[in-house]
């Protein structure tokens, strides 16, 4: 994960306007390529009378051509460069997207949150959906709003963590990311409780079942921040009743990347939205970027996965 090349999907509107501000952030801050594209749906595969089929081809195609016009001006507005420009053609925004990356070497994928998104959350529509689920690369995406006031620097990572090989894989990336970035790396491990029963002689276990998971997670965490990483590792552990409390209890900078591995039950080299990261990807106040599961985050055997 280098961030040697940012493809930032845009459609007009609020949505595409976020993805922008954030693709040319990740751009700007690694002196990375940038791409902008856009998805066509097909034309009919049957000619019509008239040729009305090719007149609303080339209209889709001129309004793309208009739509990443105006991206392109939002880029260089950021002080992102002169992105370059594609138009793909796909009956579904986010296959065209993963596609699109394939073929011109995009390293991420960064995206807006759908148009009914709350102001300062995401929200997965088709597209993201489409892309968390098969994107090859990471999938980068903005709450809704970022574009209204950008960081002008990625301040630090964050990397949602529990003790797994999918989040002992993500920490190395992003550890390799912080260094090369110059940027603080911190580990987030929340704690989901649920409330605690009545009766008296099972509150006594859940509590002390609970109170062995806080020292298993702290430990965790303070054995992963100890690597041989090139950047400093700070650790944090949040506890709460729910994914979008828990991180409504931790400190965002503005300029912060939240970083989560895929499910482990997803296909290899694909992103893949498990439940937890849906949860987390909803109720992250910054960025969230999804990794693809890789070969290195392949249960070995001989790590217990810890699930609060």
């Amino acid at each position: 994960m280098r961030f040697g090349h940012v493809l930032t999907g845009y459609t007009p509107g609020r949505g595409g306007r976020d993805a922008v501000a954030l693709g040319a952030l990740l751009a700007r801050s690694t002196s990375a390529r940038l791409s902008l594209a856009t998805v066509n749906p097909p034309g009919w595969t049957t000619p019509s009378s008239g040729r009305v089929d090719a007149e609303w081809t080339r209209y889709l195609r001129e309004q793309a051509e208009e739509s990443l016009a105006e991206a392109a001006g939002l880029v260089r507005e950021a002080g992102a460069g002169e992105p370059e420009r594609v138009i793909g053609v796909n009956r579904g925004s986010g296959r065209g997207l993963a596609a699109i990356a394939r073929d011109v070497g995009a390293e991420v994928i960064a995206i807006g949150s759908a148009p009914r998104a709350a102001r300062g959350r995401i929200t997965v529509g088709s597209t993201g959906d489409q892309l968390l689920h098969s994107s090859p690369v990471p999938v980068a995406l903005a709450p809704a709003g970022y574009a209204e006031d950008p960081p002008d620097d990625i301040d630090r990572l964050t990397v949602a963590y529990r003790r797994c090989p999918a989040s002992d894989a993500a920490l190395r990336l992003a550890a390799a990311v912080a260094a090369r970035l110059g940027t603080p790396l911190r580990l987030l491990t929340m704690l989901i409780t649920r409330p605690m029963v009545r009766e008296a002689r099972r509150a006594a276990l859940e509590e002390e079942m609970l109170h062995r998971l806080r020292e298993q997670c702290g430990a965790d965490l303070e054995r992963a921040a100890r690597g041989p990483y090139r950047v400093g590792v700070s650790v944090e552990m949040t506890e709460a009743r729910t994914v979008p409390t828990a991180l409504g209890l931790v400190e965002w900078l503005p300029g912060e990347l939240l970083i989560c591995a895929s499910s482990q039950s997803g296909p290899l080299r694909k992103v893949f939205l498990g439940d937890t990261s849906l949860k987390i990807v909803q109720g992250s106040p910054r960025p969230v970027m999804i990794l693809p599961r890789t070969p290195e985050a392949e249960p070995s055997g001989r790590i217990m996965n810890i699930k609060p």
